[in-house]
């Protein structure tokens, strides 16, 4: 089966690295210098987080909606 899975990209201020996270997937988060690397890396952990995923899990995976930005005065 194929899965279609969105993740979540930021840039640390402090380090550079881009970082990755997909909601919905325990343990699937990585980080690399660039974004090609940062694409090969969350491939990879996301194919490995499935695996260990039981059947039943993986129907249940959350469907990608969008992102919102909201602006807040601090």
């Amino acid at each position: 089966m194929v899965h279609k899975i969105t993740g979540y990209i930021e840039k640390d201020p402090e380090t550079g690295f881009y970082v990755a996270i997909v909601p919905g997937i325990p343990g699937a988060h990585t980080q690399a210098k660039t974004l090609d690397e940062l694409q090969k890396n969350l491939k990879e952990v996301v194919e490995l987080c499935l695996e260990e995923m039981d059947p039943e899990s993986r129907k249940q995976l959350p469907e990608f909606v969008g992102i919102q930005q909201v602006e807040v005065v601090s």
